[in-house]
């Protein structure tokens, strides 16, 4: 068996197809999807997997699994693991395909031992054999997926070109949301797909779609320049978000994620792109930060070109972006929208799709920056980019100065006799 590739630096990996969609799988694996189409180009459609570590010095990437998918592109993708099962979900021309995803442990001498859910008869029969292996080998072992394809439904019927646009799994597991050119948002029970709701209320495509972790709201934007705030669970229309725009401009809603609002219990935020229709060089892009209980912008920040790429990190303290002309990278602070770090240049065409590395009380590779952010482009790269830890002051440091300074200028008030 050949050894497996490692990437490293700044660009993690360069695949052989452009890169449409990416998803953390674990907190140590991400999952990467694209592919060229159906045309016979020769460009492959489909599936990576790779696991990221860091070596002391940079971040590194192993590949640990490719599941190519025929003639049909991954557009966009959404995955959802709990205590049994782990899925993944992907748009692939008109239709939703699930996929049950499974974990094994693979030796150098490719037998195959089970660690999560049993997906073939030879795979339980080579278990007892792995059982004889010694103790070096035992520890050569490392973790590959199983991509399994389940089942498939049809999700947009927009005449003779349906295309599902963005798939989203909610965080219970309980709940997906699919969005296409028909401009139709449709949810669907999971992992059964039966139909639940059909919300109409766009007149073209829906660009995004996203859960917020707390309560039920859904948030659907589109072509038209309409973004909804749904109740998911009843399929009911809550409000339409609606800002004043500056004066002789037209802008459009590009992306949407919710996050989670620092200090408060229980409470989401909204993020959301919007771009100008004009000339974009003479009109600025914004990054805002909605209140989507009280349906207003709370604060925004301006970006000098059009933006393409949008995520927020699990514990709702970053934002990133992503832009259309320049292929960078920007990192916000969620609370603020102050940027505390910019790549110019990530990538040498527009960004597709962002995704931090999350954080939890368990130790991660995040541990070693204060943010990390793995950016996707159509120029085949996955990159990395990390905020380094900023320094503060201790806060008996800070006491320390102050009455230092307070004592000096009592000495000096005394000196010339104020």
């Amino acid at each position: 068996m050949a050894p497996p590739r490692k990437y490293i630096d700044n660009i993690l990996a360069r695949l052989n197809f452009p890169l449409y969609t990416v998803q953390m799988l674990t907190n140590r694996h991400v999952i990467v999807g694209g592919g060229g189409g159906s045309s016979k180009t020769g460009v492959a459609n489909g599936f990576e997997i790779f696991e990221l570590a860091h070596d002391g010095t940079k971040f590194v990437a192993e590949e640990i699994t490719r599941h190519e998918t025929g003639p049909s592109v991954v557009m966009n993708c959404s995955t959802h693991c709990d205590n049994k099962h782990s899925y993944l979900v992907a748009g692939q021309e008109s239709h939703l395909q699930l996929y049950n995803v499974g974990s094994v442990l693979v030796t150098e001498e490719d037998e195959i031992e089970t660690i999560g859910h049993n997906h073939a008869n030879d795979v339980k029969q080579r278990k007892a054999k792995n059982k004889q292996k010694t103790d070096n080998n035992r520890n050569s072992k490392r973790l590959k997926f199983v991509i399994k394809p389940s089942d498939s439904v049809q999700t947009d019927f927009q005449g003779e070109e349906p295309l599902l646009r963005v798939s989203r799994i909610h965080p219970t597991g309980k709940i997906l949301v699919t969005g296409g050119t028909d401009g139709v948002v449709r949810l669907w029970k999971f992992p059964s797909l039966q139909p639940a709701h059909v919300l109409k209320a766009h007149s073209k495509e829906i660009d995004d779609l996203d859960f917020s972790v707390y309560e039920n709201y859904l948030i659907s934007i589109a072509k038209d320049g309409v973004a909804v705030l749904w109740d998911c669970s009843k399929g009911k229309e809550i409000r339409r978000l609606t800002w004043t725009q500056p004066e002789g401009s037209k802008y459009l809603y590009k992306r949407a994620r919710f996050g989670v609002i620092e200090g408060e219990d229980r409470k989401s935020a909204l993020y959301m792109l919007a771009n100008p229709t004009g000339l974009p060089k003479k009109q600025k892009s914004y990054l805002q930060q909605w209140l989507p209980d009280e349906g207003v912008i709370k604060k925004s920040a301006e970006i000098d070109e059009s933006l393409a790429a949008l995520a927020v990190r699990n514990d709702g303290r970053f934002v990133a972006v992503g832009t259309m002309f320049s292929g960078s990278v920007l990192i916000y602070i969620a609370f603020s929208l102050q940027r505390v770090l910019t790549i110019p240049g990530a990538h040498s065409m527009f960004v597709t799709g962002l995704e931090f590395l999350p954080v939890s009380e368990n130790h991660t590779v995040t541990s070693v920056a204060e943010a990390a952010v793995l950016s996707i482009s159509v120029d085949n790269h996955v990159c990395i980019h990390t905020l380094p830890y900023r320094r503060t002051m201790p806060a008996f440091v800070g006491i320390l100065i102050l009455v230092l300074t307070l004592f000096l200028t009592f000495v000096f008030c005394s000196y010339i006799g104020l």
